[in-house]
């Protein structure tokens, strides 16, 4: 009997234990979502919109009505996670066009946090995330940094048509959506009509005519108007992929006069002025208003409604000669006026630069400067006649 009533209590104890160990060790139910993820990303953009107009309320009492509409639209969902794209949608009266972003949301504390492509905390999540495939993670896993403010504007872009073909600057830097700053945008037409990415990257459908690719260094370019566009959700594509066509698709909002694409470009989730980036071997410059402006490649200048010639894109260590006006440039043995020359370049041919140092000065295109780059056949150029898209060394120091 002590032997039985030994074993009950010592399995009344276990039991106890057992008990006690898994009550304590009871993982706390998540706090209940009160919001869904919809409404919070729905807030978010509006709030964005409110502030942008608030900015630019010079003119956004007339180009910016504000729209009634949103899109949210989830493409992807696991438990506390959700991806997809939000727009919100403008008016069909005038040449505006639509916001929108990728975005990523997870439930915490109740509510979803939300933050969309571009933001440091969009970097976050996406490292984070079971929804981001490895493509994406090895895109958007990248704190994003302001590249202009230590003065290099490359992009690694072709204009966003055929290399070798030549189609129509039918307007030049505007904005995204018409007369505010920055002129991020530029409108072409013509050639083969078909629109192609600027660059590798991953693409996505933000609405019907409009296309996103996101790109490395924090970049990525937008595609509105188009007819026939490819329906995507994080595809990866290369650069001269097939997007779509040029159209007039307004489905979002805006206004279109004629086909032809509606292009911009986006830095850390915002427009940024395309003015001083080369895309297409061409350095883009902003006129007296919205609508003109041009771009440059090497002497020759093409304002809006010239053609514009898709050189492909500008290697991160080359540049294009600017000759400010001469037919060729005098490549020297060093650094300097003072070495002998070792035969020339001409206007508008692609250079690879090695590495840069100092010499004698020089004016050019863009003011006075002491650089000089070493070219890869060991000769020497004045930077005052080359448009690389960075201010500084190209390749490092010699």
């Amino acid at each position: 009997m002590r032997r039985w009533a030994g074993v009950a209590t010592a399995l009344l104890a276990t039991e106890l234990l057992v008990s006690g160990t898994a009550v304590h060790a009871a993982v706390p139910k998540p706090e209940p979502v009160r919001v869904s993820v919809e409404d919070a990303v729905t807030a978010k953009l509006r709030a964005q919109v409110q502030a942008a107009e608030a900015e630019h309320a010079e003119t956004s009492a007339v180009a910016h009505p504000e729209s009634s509409e949103t899109r949210v639209t989830v493409t992807r969902r696991n438990g506390p996670w959700a991806f997809g794209t939000a727009v919100a949608v403008t008016t069909h009266e005038k040449d505006v066009h639509p916001t929108g972003a990728i975005f990523i949301a997870r439930a915490e504390a109740g509510t979803w946090r939300v933050n969309f492509d571009g933001e440091a905390g969009f970097s976050e999540l996406a490292a984070e995330s079971p929804l981001v495939n490895k493509q994406e993670k090895a895109v958007f896993a990248r704190t994003p940094s302001t590249m202009q403010a230590g003065g290099d504007y490359r992009t690694g872009m072709a204009l966003p048509f055929a290399v070798g073909q030549t189609w129509t600057l039918t307007s030049g830097p505007h904005g995204w959506g018409g007369y505010e700053a920055p002129y991020s945008s530029i409108d072409l037409a013509g050639g083969d009509q078909v629109v192609r990415a600027a660059r590798a990257g991953t693409a996505y459908t933000m609405c019907t005519g409009w296309i996103r690719v996101i790109h490395d260094r924090g970049y990525s370019t937008d595609y509105y108007h188009l007819w026939s566009s490819i329906s995507v959700n994080g595809a990866a594509v290369g650069q001269g992929a097939y997007l779509g066509y040029t159209g007039t698709d307004v489905t979002c909002g805006g206004a279109a006069y004629g086909r032809h694409v509606h292009f911009g470009l986006r830095q850390n989730s915002a427009y940024v002025g395309i003015a001083g980036h080369s895309i297409g071997k061409w350095e883009f410059a902003n006129g007296a208003a919205a609508y003109q402006g041009g771009a440059r490649h090497g002497s020759v200048w093409a304002g809006a409604g010239a053609g514009l010639y898709n050189y492909g894109a500008l290697g991160f260590n080359q540049a294009v000669v600017d000759a400010n006006g001469g037919g060729s440039v005098n490549k020297r043995s060093g650094p300097g006026t003072g070495y002998a020359v070792r035969g020339s370049v001409g206007d508008g041919a692609t250079v690879t630069v090695s590495c840069s140092a100092n010499g004698t000065s020089h004016a050019g295109r863009y003011g006075t400067t002491a650089l000089w780059n070493r070219l890869s056949d060991g000769t020497w150029v004045s930077d005052a006649y080359l448009a690389s898209g960075v201010n500084g060394p190209i390749n490092g120091w010699c």
